[in-house]
């Protein structure tokens, strides 16, 4: 059902909702509630019940009619933006548990990234330099973390689930069948992109798992050990690996 569609339901169901209330308690042959010559109690109910029948209907058609705010990929610059885009594409079905899990993923590498911060700065002075060396490493995880994000964004936008469920249903009536699949090649790889980028994210979870228990090994560090970590060595791997899949 198209998004245009599902508002004019929720508009339709609203107001007659409004509407059904009021003629329940104001209609002199069910509950009857007046103002004029009623009790001050009834009196009270009534003009409450007219206050938040105007309210409801104002707040309820505001927001049901105003424009969604579509924020484009140039846009986005934080964590929170990126929850935004990737809530912008729930309305895909085809994705909506790869969203669910991309956002899950959002969630534990920003707990990850605070814990390895405060062992950090349990075994190191802010101004040291290992501390540094090591704080730039997880903003440079970080940052492909957030462009693999980025990347996967782009797919969703760009992947329209209503032709691919009009060529998947009934397209056999209209098209040829090397038209049909080379159609659905194309909307496989956007699947598959999905797909791999989110098993690139969990392995970059994975190696902040590895970093942080590498680290919490040792009480302090020699800069050329740093280098030398094995879990820092694979970081640098799976970084340089990320940046030309992307």
């Amino acid at each position: 059902m198209k998004s245009g569609a599902k508002k004019i339901i929720k508009l339709l169901c609203l107001n007659i909702g409004i509407a059904a209330v009021d003629t329940i308690l104001f209609s002199p042959g069910l509950l009857g509630i007046g103002i004029i010559g009623a009790s001050a109690f009834e009196t009270a109910l009534s003009a409450t019940t007219i206050f938040m029948s105007i309210v409801i209907f104002g707040y309820g058609n505001y927001n049901l009619l105003k424009k969604e705010k579509i924020i484009q990929i140039g846009e986005i610059k934080t964590a929170d933006d990126c929850i935004y885009a990737l809530n912008q594409n729930y309305g895909k079905r085809i994705f909506e548990k790869d969203i669910t899990t991309i956002l899950e993923q959002i969630e534990m590498f920003q707990k990850k990234r605070g814990t390895i911060k405060q062992v950090l700065l349990q075994k190191f002075d802010i101004t040291e330099i290992s501390y540094s060396k090591f704080d730039g490493v997880i903003s440079d995880i970080e940052n492909v973390f957030y462009i693999n994000i980025k990347s996967i964004i782009n797919k969703l936008n760009a992947f329209d689930e209503e032709d691919y469920n009009r060529i998947r249903k009934d397209a056999e009536k209209k098209f040829s069948k090397e038209f049909i699949n080379t159609k659905m090649r194309i909307y496989s790889e956007y699947m598959s992109f999905v797909k791999k980028a989110i098993e690139n994210n969990e392995q970059i979870i994975l190696k902040l798992d590895k970093l942080l228990l590498e680290l919490s090994k040792f009480n302090s560090l020699e800069d050329g050990k740093i280098e030398n970590m094995s879990a820092m060595k694979e970081v640098d791997e799976l970084i340089n690996k990320i940046r030309l899949y992307d």
